[in-house]
């Protein structure tokens, strides 16, 4: 089943983290086997301060982090809901929790101001442990980060 507009956004909904934590802005496409989601970075995120003065790249923990909510909690979130045969907004405020990051490789740096789609496709979801395949791209494709992710879901 392919997730609307209006699931899509009760997903977004649902994502525990907020500013300044928050790394998601939209989700582009959701089915029960991938995610594609998107982020801006803006200039005046909090790390670029210090991460580093006069030449401010986004840390690869929060590059890291933005897979994480894309491809594991907004993407969990919707997958727990269709095994309970719900809508999201009707979950019983779980919180998903980012477990595992493996074979995680960096391929570029990104810089304030640019925009990056994460891509997550399911590898498993069993007992409500999920793991992902992710990827980063850049707007133009290239890609900046991929590993492998992977949560559970805990209730509040």
């Amino acid at each position: 089943m392919v997730a609307d507009a209006a699931i899509k956004q009760e997903v977004l909904g649902l994502v525990p983290q907020q500013a300044p934590f928050r790394f998601i802005d939209e989700i582009i496409s959701l089915n029960e086997e991938e995610i594609i989601g998107t982020y801006r970075f803006r200039e005046d995120e909090f790390f670029y301060r210090g991460h580093f003065p006069g030449r401010p790249i986004t840390p690869g923990v929060i590059l890291i982090e933005t897979m994480a909510q894309i491809g594991v909690v907004a993407f969990g979130m919707y997958l727990l809901a269709c095994q309970k045969n719900v809508r999201p907004s009707q979950l019983n405020g779980p919180l998903s929790l980012f477990s595992l990051a493996d074979n995680i490789e960096f391929k570029g740096i990104v810089s304030p101001g640019e925009r990056v789609i994460v891509k997550g496709r399911k590898i498993y979801l069993r007992k409500g442990a999920l793991k992902v395949d992710v990827n980063m791209e850049r707007e133009n494709g290239e890609v900046v980060c991929v590993g492998k992710l992977a949560g559970m879901g805990v209730e509040k």
